[in-house]
């Protein structure tokens, strides 16, 4: 058996103290400066999942790959990739010359440049994931951390998740340091394409006093910012509904999963039955022949 390397019995340890196994290991590097850290996703999918079924028997609904000439099922061991160059022309995917323009997966957050953070325009953030400095790398980790947060400025980095290269913001949260993955410049629509109203206040008729009442509202209205008492109230309804559908007996049961079951049955007892027969001696269908 290959021997763990020191690394991963640091994350082991890691993941017990945390609840959460890392998806990258590698350092933060800024100049001449790295701090060790292993990335954890700060996502918790909350979403409710839905399964389709046949409206008309219950039975569930499988999905299939057809092939759009024959109309026939394509085996998944036949499916190849293919990128649409121009209408109706594609370039067919070959996985080994395509993994030779990858990018190599590097083990490193490199930090090109700090900027203030009232610079980023919100809409650029993604995705979020806290960074854990690694067994004797705190000191470094603390020392970037309260200098962003003197300097009210956030880092960017690019680094590498899997084969995909992403440019992302460092920053301190509270005594974390997070990594927002961030959309590039050609992800986004450029919100100056849309027919948006100007801010000609005569255009619209808007008067100095529907401006002033219009402050005073959302002065009235200003509070410090409490994400805990924000609820997914659709969520909670839909749960509460199905909840009460299932205790009043309200449940379906899956056109063939009984059968299955049973099937899965007969064959547990068949097992069972052979079993007995061994150490009883005899052969299934074989009566046991007498002593006397």
């Amino acid at each position: 058996m290959a021997r763990k390397s020191s690394e991963t019995t640091e994350t082991d340890v890691e993941s017990k103290a945390t609840g959460s196994r890392p998806i990258w290991t590698g350092s933060i590097a800024f100049g001449l400066v790295n701090v060790p850290v292993s990335l954890h996703s700060l996502d918790k999918k909350n979403e409710l999942q839905f399964k389709m079924l046949d409206g008309r028997n219950k039975a569930r609904i499988r999905f299939v790959r057809v092939n759009d000439a024959t109309g026939e099922e394509v085996p998944y061991d036949q499916i190849v990739k293919a990128y649409e160059y121009s209408e109706d022309n594609y370039i067919v995917i070959d996985e080994a010359e395509l993994a030779k323009v990858a990018i190599e997966a590097t083990k490193t957050i490199d930090v090109e440049e700090f900027v203030l953070a009232s610079e980023i325009d919100p809409l650029f953030f993604e995705k979020p994931y806290l960074l854990l400095p690694k067994k004797k790398a705190e000191k470094g980790y603390v020392l970037l951390r309260e200098v962003m947060k003197k300097s009210q400025q956030i880092g960017i980095a690019r680094m590498v998740i899997r084969t995909r290269e992403y440019v992302a913001a460092l920053m301190p949260q509270g005594d974390a340091m997070v990594i927002i993955l961030m959309r590039y410049v050609k992800e986004l629509r450029d919100i100056n394409d849309y027919n948006l109203p100007s801010t000609d206040f005569e255009k619209y008729n808007i008067s100095e006093k529907e401006l002033a009442l219009a402050e005073q509202l959302v002065a009235s209205m200003t509070a410090k910012w409490d994400p805990t008492q924000y609820r997914d109230e659709y969520r909670e309804a839909v749960m509460e509904w199905i909840e009460l559908q299932a205790t009043s007996g309200k449940t379906t049961t899956l056109a063939g999963e009984a059968e299955k079951r049973q099937e899965t049955t007969n064959v547990v007892d068949l097992a069972t039955l052979l079993r007995q027969s061994m150490e009883a001696g005899t052969k299934p269908g074989e009566k046991k022949k007498s002593s006397g």
